[in-house]
């Protein structure tokens, strides 16, 4: 049995992948949600439906991970490698949040969207790659709105340094967007973001087993789950716009590309855990099961590097909380 970790897997995609993992009956899984309550009843539901023994209960349990505070992902960390468990051989990065009515900032001071699907996400993964057992995949969740280039009905991301999206109150020159148009371009930014480290964290894996290291035994994919009406994403819209997102976009499914059930595209993304199809397979894109091109912009090396090196010096990762060799940072990230 190996373990993998899935963050937000208490509710939506991260719950369906949970499950589908749990199934396979090979995975102890861990149920990463900001929430310890939520957390215990995620499992509950996840034992019940995968009918799972009670003396085999403990292959799925809760760990509290609130990806908005740097400081509950290094407890997190940390807790984990205080309990013995089986070899950590996958983490999946799914928790996102999405805000539309105002801009929020986490206790840290970052902007809450760029903190929790970035931020948060980049922070465990460094740190838990000490502790991860070789090979291994880690799968990050984006989204096709990342990409202008498809028609998703949500605004363009704009990429101007990750110290800006962290801090856009600092910004010199902010964009004129409406109140709702400036949350949903933080979560597309926020998306690109995801890709961008996806790669970027690729090509310093393969830097590592160039250097006769094991990197490159860790492969790192990005996943499009597709549109996934019904889920909480939509939890901040207004009452209309979560009725349409509850109600009628799940009726209109089968009519519309990439339109996809939570329990759809949680089996898929289990499955880039688990099929040994994914085993040799690192830097790609995939939407569902299918490898296809990202946007133009997330293939940028230097936009990838800036992101990492100002990320790195955000969340104050050190050489000693990272198996990768972190290159100098800007000084004024």
């Amino acid at each position: 049995m190996n373990t993998a970790i899935v963050t937000g897997a208490n509710t939506g995609l991260g719950f369906e992948c949970a499950r589908a993992l749990a199934e396979t009956r090979d995975w102890h899984v861990v149920v990463a949600c900001r929430s310890a309550e939520k957390g215990r009843e995620a499992v509950k539901r996840l034992i019940a439906l995968t009918r799972h023994k009670e003396i085999e209960a403990k292959e799925i349990e809760a760990m509290t991970l609130d990806l908005a505070s740097l400081e509950s992902v290094r407890n997190f960390a940390r807790d984990y490698a205080a309990e013995r468990r089986p070899p950590l051989r996958a983490i999946v990065c799914n928790a996102a949040t999405q805000i539309v009515t105002g801009r929020t900032f986490t206790k840290d001071g970052f902007e809450t969207t760029f903190a929790v699907n970035h931020l948060g996400h980049f922070l465990l993964v460094n740190l838990m790659l000490a502790q991860i057992s070789l090979p291994a995949r880690i799968v990050v969740v984006s989204s096709g709105t990342h990409d202008p280039a498809q028609t998703t009905g949500m605004p363009a991301p704009i990429y101007r340094r990750a110290r800006i999206l962290a801090r856009p109150d600092e910004d010199s020159k902010p964009l004129d967007d409406p109140q709702g148009t400036a949350g949903r371009r933080a979560y597309t930014t926020s998306k690109l973001c995801n890709v961008l480290f996806t790669y970027e964290l690729d090509r310093r894996l393969r830097a590592e087993k160039a250097g006769g290291r094991n990197g490159a035994s860790i492969t790192v994919n990005a996943f499009d789950p597709g549109l996934m009406p019904g889920t909480g994403l939509a939890r901040d819209y207004g009452r209309m716009a979560r009725f349409a997102w509850r109600f009628v976009l799940p009726v209109l499914r089968p009519f519309v590309p990439n339109v996809n059930s939570v329990a759809r595209s949680g089996r898929s993304l289990a499955s880039m855990v688990t099929e040994p199809r994914f085993e040799r397979i690192s830097g790609k894109y995939f939407q569902g099961a299918r490898d296809v091109p990202s946007s133009k912009d997330s293939y940028d090396p230097a936009i990838a590097a800036e992101l990492w090196e100002s990320s790195a010096a955000m969340v104050k990762l050190t050489p000693d909380e990272t198996i990768l060799r972190l290159r100098s940072t800007p000084s004024a990230a």
